[in-house]
């Protein structure tokens, strides 16, 4: 075979290589840019879902959860500095990217929570009842665990006080033991516990070696992973304080929001 051949052949063996590239990538493109509005609508069902159930409503809300959350939730923008309700697109606002982002969040001071980072802004969940009035407020929470930032959130009886549920919807923590936190026995422990004991103090504890019984703000550790049950405590005890959802409690509990 000549070199003349010999390079029209490879050649026109790069030039076909590059065209399927080509075709790929914009097959890629495409499919990326035509699935976005679906995969945006799947993640705002999952999180409206995880609201509900952190509300108790999930049951309730069967296989119409879209509808349920318009009925019942109403969500609030609030600044955390203040605890007061702000302008804002509830709709879109994403926690992470705003932490992310050096001109909307900032550095806490006590980082117990180990997030490095906080946005400025929040979005909270008033969930309403029949009558229309607020019986639970849905706070999400995140904060770190053994691998990774575990992200949830904690339902609160109206009294901001009493917990219907905590639940965590995004982590990365080993299965058996770390992961128990979803498991529904985990989350069994919870309902009926206090955040806050009679003098105002955060007084959730996760207690190795299990809770005894009667103790209100006692919840059982994860049997083998201790630090992702040290992770929650330090997680709940960050967003209930002054540097988390302190100050909206506070406005709240003072009538701010009505």
């Amino acid at each position: 075979m000549s070199d003349t051949k010999k390079k029209e052949t490879f050649g026109g063996t790069v030039g076909f290589v590059f065209i399927i590239c080509l075709v790929c990538a914009a097959l890629v493109s495409i499919s990326a840019v035509g699935l976005k509005p679906l995969q945006t609508a799947n993640k705002l069902l999952d999180k409206q879902t995880k609201i509900l159930e952190a509300a108790g409503l999930l049951a309730f809300a069967g296989d119409d959860v879209v509808a349920t959350y318009n009925k019942f939730v109403d969500a609030k923008m609030i600044s955390l500095a203040t605890g007061k309700v702000i302008e804002g697109n509830v709709k879109t606002f994403d926690e992470r990217a705003d932490a992310r982002d050096t001109t909307k969040s900032s550095k806490p001071e006590d980082d117990i929570a180990g997030i490095n980072r906080q946005a400025d802004n929040a979005v909270v969940y008033l969930v309403k009842d029949e009558q229309g009035e607020v019986s639970t407020i849905v706070l999400p929470i995140v904060g770190s665990g053994l691998w990774d930032l575990m992200y949830g959130f904690v339902g609160l009886e109206s009294d901001l006080n009493t917990v219907k549920s905590v639940i965590y919807s995004d982590l990365k923590e080993t299965p058996g033991l770390g992961a128990e936190v979803l498991n529904p026995k985990w989350k069994a422990l919870w309902p009926g516990k206090k955040m806050f004991d009679e003098q105002g103090n955060i007084a959730i504890e996760i207690v190795k070696g299990g809770a005894k019984a009667g103790n209100v703000y006692g919840v059982d550790a994860l049997s083998g992973a201790t630090l992702t049950s040290n992770g929650v405590e330090n997680t709940l005890h960050f967003w209930l304080g002054k540097e988390g959802y302190g100050p909206f409690i506070t406005n709240y509990r003072d009538g701010g929001l009505n």
